[in-house]
């Protein structure tokens, strides 16, 4: 890394521990109910819903509400994408999306994934985007935010049956905190040239002509095939372009703050219309770890010692900055075979904008792959391999190193029960987590929590691999390709949506095989993590005695963080080796 690397990774995380203080403070006072002007006013809409905020649900009582609640929005963005041809605010007059498709991207935004099969601006009516996708936006990240806080609850409350109100959790952090961010994030974008109407797409002429390649059509409209069975092209020539409108700084700010990562347009966060500079760039990578640093802070706060949020922020802290160094200094490396020729001698700009360059390009991905965001500056299929190895290791490790609103929190706890339980092994105690017994009951929802990820990731990409309809997806044989298929399965399964885009996933088989593997990598975790929080809840805490771990300082930081490769690398390494890692030495081999 450079001195300007280094110098924009020290700002970075410097503004974000800024930040992130306040923000625990007013996340803690929302979501304890101490906002006494919230609750006048979210009085009315608790008695129109018939919901008591008060009244404490058991875990199964608060996880069923939130599946119920997750269920209806996914039903709502199917039908809003369905039947969007014959829907106001749609001026473009975008057809309605097929089933699969419909059925893929409504599984995506409901389960904070945000996957994009389809192009935005190409597919999706203004309607959709904002009533079905930016209100997922918002509700995808709630969902993950209650369920971190009714896991802190856990922790925090004695001898509980319950852990909190899930729809008063859901109003009160989409009320006075997701909305309120999103509606400042986004007048700040405006600022900067992030657009904002409901205007019609515009037609304006080029200064050049433009040329570009269409497949050939015969008179029924189906692709002329050549003889390998391939589309044949045709070239075209215009002076003209189109430029596509709409609502874009307000899903720009959900989508960040939310770390939902689903663009308006196709090329995401590369696409001047949503990231038009650096200052508007480096808002973005702060907007995409806020939250998720707050919450740290706020478990801290809920359990009485905040030296353990500290501790659970410095172990992804650490693990966030060692994948900043790797990334960039392998994609500084460059391309060995255009180096030979004289080009490319200063890193690989492949896939880049070069008003961001290597380096916040590369501090971009490993921001969005830490966090579960998904949305990209840059083109992570172009990455160098080693370099694409990186966010691909970052999911594959759960999401942990910051991860999405609530997921990433309550995904690191899990594995700090975990390391835990593997010290009382080496010491020969049952192992205690802030005065709450681990015991067999908690272990097994670790378990199953740790395993369901890897199953999914690792049986998708046998299956895809293996299905003639996976392999037809492939653009590019060999390592790479595979590596595209692991990249799709551990985004999908991690709830993280972004993609290594060479593989043509807009098709019933992948379209299927990864709505299958978000909706289970989301909800298959979430409820063994409720299991724990009502497990907890209902505990007394014991006092810390001589031969207690303790669970803050440098050393279960050390602990933890081990855990989190551990757990998370020996699932993938066969599997890394398979791709990234025979590709780069392909390419660097002599």
């Amino acid at each position: 890394m450079n001195a300007q690397a280094w110098m924009l990774l020290c700002a970075f995380l410097a503004v974000v521990l800024l930040l992130a203080a306040p923000t625990a403070a007013w996340l803690a006072r929302v979501m304890e109910g101490r906002f006494a002007l919230g609750a006048r006013i979210e009085a009315p809409l608790y008695r129109l819903a018939g919901v008591r905020p008060q009244e404490d649900m058991s875990w199964l009582r608060y996880a069923l509400a939130l599946l119920l609640f997750n269920l209806l929005g996914t039903l709502a963005v199917y039908a809003l994408q369905r039947l969007q041809a014959g829907l106001p605010f749609n001026p473009e007059g975008m057809g309605a999306i097929a089933a699969d498709s419909a059925f893929n991207t409504a599984i995506s935004f409901a389960s904070n994934t945000n996957w994009q099969g389809y192009g935005g601006e190409t597919s999706m009516s203004y309607l959709t985007q904002m009533l079905a996708l930016t209100v997922q936006n918002f509700l995808s990240a709630a969902t993950g935010i209650a369920v971190a806080m009714a896991l802190i609850r856990g922790f925090a409350r004695r001898g509980a049956a319950g852990i909190g109100n899930a729809w008063a959790d859901l109003v009160r952090v989409t009320l006075w905190v997701l909305l309120p961010a999103s509606a400042l994030l986004a007048l700040f974008f405006v600022s900067q040239g992030v657009i904002q109407n409901l205007a019609p797409y515009q037609q304006v002429e080029t200064l050049e002509a433009l040329q570009y390649e269409v497949p050939r059509t015969g008179p029924d409209g189906a692709p002329v095939l050549d003889a390998d069975g391939k589309p044949e092209m045709q070239t075209r020539h215009t002076l003209g372009q189109t430029l596509a409108m709409g609502p874009v700084a307000s899903q720009e700010a959900i989508k960040l703050l939310g770390t939902n990562g689903g663009g308006f347009f196709n090329a995401n966060s590369a696409h001047p219309y949503e990231n038009p500079n650096a200052l508007s760039n480096f808002a973005q990578m702060v907007a995409i770890f806020l939250i998720p640093a707050a919450l740290c802070l706020v478990f801290g706060r809920l359990v009485g010692d905040p030296r353990q949020g500290w501790t659970l922020l410095a172990a992804m802290t650490l693990l966030f900055v060692l994948a900043v160094i790797a990334l960039t200094h392998y994609e500084a490396l460059g391309n060995p075979r255009l180096a030979a020729l004289g080009v490319a001698d200063g890193g690989n700009l492949e896939g880049k904008e070069l008003r961001f360059g290597i380096a916040a390009s590369s501090l971009f991905a490993v921001i969005t792959t830490a966090a579960s965001c998904g949305a990209v500056n840059a083109m992570h299929d172009a990455l160098t391999p080693l370099g694409g190895a990186v966010p691909l290791a970052l999911m594959q490790l759960g999401e942990v190193v910051f991860g999405g609103v609530g997921s990433g929190l309550y995904g690191m706890l899990v594995l700090a029960l975990l390391a835990v339980f593997i010290a009382g092994l080496m010491i020969g105690r049952t192992p205690e987590y802030l005065g709450k017994k681990i015991e067999a009951y908690e272990m097994k929802m670790v378990a199953i929590t740790i395993l369901v990820t890897p199953l999914l990731v690792l049986g998708g990409t046998a299956l895809a691999v293996m299905a003639e309809a996976g392999r037809a997806g492939i653009a590019n044989p060999g390592a790479h390709g595979f590596s595209e298929i692991l990249y799709a399965l551990s985004s999908a399964a991690n709830n993280n949506g972004s993609a290594f885009a060479g593989l043509s996933a807009n098709t019933p088989f992948y379209n299927t095989l990864l709505g299958v593997a978000m909706c289970l990598g989301r909800y298959a975790v979430m409820v063994p993590v409720l299991a724990i929080a009502g497990s907890l809840a209902a505990k007394k805490r014991l006092a810390a005695g001589a031969g207690t771990l303790p669970t803050h300082g440098p050393l279960f930081v050390a602990l933890l963080a081990g855990t989190v490769l551990l757990v998370g690398l020996l699932n993938y390494l066969p599997a890394l080796a398979l791709g990234p890692v025979v590709e780069h030495l392909t390419l660097f081999g002599r």
